[in-house]
């Protein structure tokens, strides 16, 4: 499946049906993408989807079975990894120990022709830009976790490659450094406008930086677009399960109407025009699109309970049983400051809605 239009310009690197096998393993079945010159394009998807090894292959460090690869008008197919002119930034840092900060980023440079001047002007323009400027001297064992993640930003920037790849860069980081570190790297790249291709199986990660996001099942690409498309516009039931919490009924679509249960209990609730024909399926919600207190003459209304509630920060996840949805659990995103407006767990019934323009149907 071809990973959508670049957002950037024209493209950059081209990806063309590569397959790869591991044994009786399809590690990668005939995907094809492209990226955009200065996009930055996440890969997205549970362990075992092939992700990963879509990012060493197009490195070099995988050799694909079928397929090609091009970046810009170079052939990448059957080139070794130091001929593909690219920056990688690895989870787990990768820093030689013996080395210090200064030489681990200075290493990249070393036969390219550089004089040391020219060497060293490089290496302390890559740490001012990582905000390490100073530190040259210190030895990767000196650094937390989130410096020496800076360190490998810097020495894979270093000999300016045209295309910078991200192997889950910041998952091994706790979550406040992690969430620092995202922004400086999305500010970075945009800066250089460099093309950018990561991979993650965090969602947040990819919905907070990627300009677009393919999204992978299977050895294969199974939806690529902006976060936004990714979230709002699911193509498959799994593509909604992945990304993002969702509310999900059983049930059969008819003529604009999508029916939960069977004979007179039934259920029904109207969809929008652009719902699919007529079948067996379930039907997703998200839980911040459910309205709470709604217009009566708003349709799909319900009454329910609060059974439960999770404190989210600037929102609560409330649990919601619904009269008519015996033995199902409806989750609903309420802020903060109107959580007060409505009943505690076992008070009231109130009405709920679930807005025909917010469902999908998956078979």
């Amino acid at each position: 499946m071809q990973a959508g239009k670049p957002t950037q310009g024209r493209a950059f690197l081209a990806v063309d049906q590569v397959s790869k096998r591991f044994g009786g393993f399809v590690a990668l079945d005939g995907v094809s993408l492209s990226v955009g010159q200065g996009e930055l394009l996440c890969l997205l998807g549970p362990s075992g989807c092939g992700k990963t090894t879509l990012l060493r292959i197009i490195a070099g460090l995988e050799r694909e079975d079928a397929g090609r690869i091009h970046a810009g008008a170079r052939a990448l197919t059957g080139l070794p990894p130091q001929a593909r002119d690219y920056g990688i930034l690895f989870q787990s840092y990768a820093l030689f120990p013996n080395l210090t900060v200064a030489q681990n980023v200075a290493y990249g440079l070393h036969g390219r022709g550089m004089g040391r001047t020219h060497r060293d002007a490089r290496v302390a323009e890559m740490l001012g830009l990582v905000g390490l400027a100073g530190s040259e001297r210190k030895f990767p064992g000196q650094l937390s976790g989130g410096q020496q993640q800076r360190v490998a930003m810097a020495r894979a920037l270093a000999p300016a490659p045209s295309l910078l790849l991200l192997d889950e860069p910041m998952s091994a980081l706790d979550a406040r450094v992690r969430e620092h570190l995202r922004a400086e790297l999305r500010q970075l790249q945009r800066r250089l406008n460099i093309t950018t291709v990561m991979v993650t199986h965090d969602q947040e990660e990819a919905m907070t930086m990627a300009d677009r996001i393919a999204v992978m099942e299977g050895g294969r690409i199974v939806q690529a677009g902006t976060p936004a498309e990714i979230y709002e516009q699911p193509a498959s039931a799994f593509v909604a399960g992945f990304v993002g919490q969702a509310n999900w009924l059983p049930g059969h679509s008819a003529a604009g109407r999508f029916l939960v249960g069977e004979g007179s209990e039934a259920v029904e609730l109207l969809l929008d025009a652009a719902a699919p024909v007529a079948g067996a399926g379930r039907l997703c919600c998200r839980p911040e699109a459910v309205r709470l207190d709604p217009d009566p003459a708003e349709p799909n209304r319900l009454l329910a309970r609060v059974v439960d509630q999770t404190y989210l920060g600037n929102r609560y996840r409330l649990a919601l049983a619904a009269d008519r949805l015996p033995g199902l659990t409806l989750f609903a995103d309420v802020a903060r400051e109107a959580r007060h407006r409505l009943p505690e767990a076992g008070g009231h019934k109130f009405w709920i809605a679930l807005p025909a323009p917010a469902l999908r149907v998956f078979a």
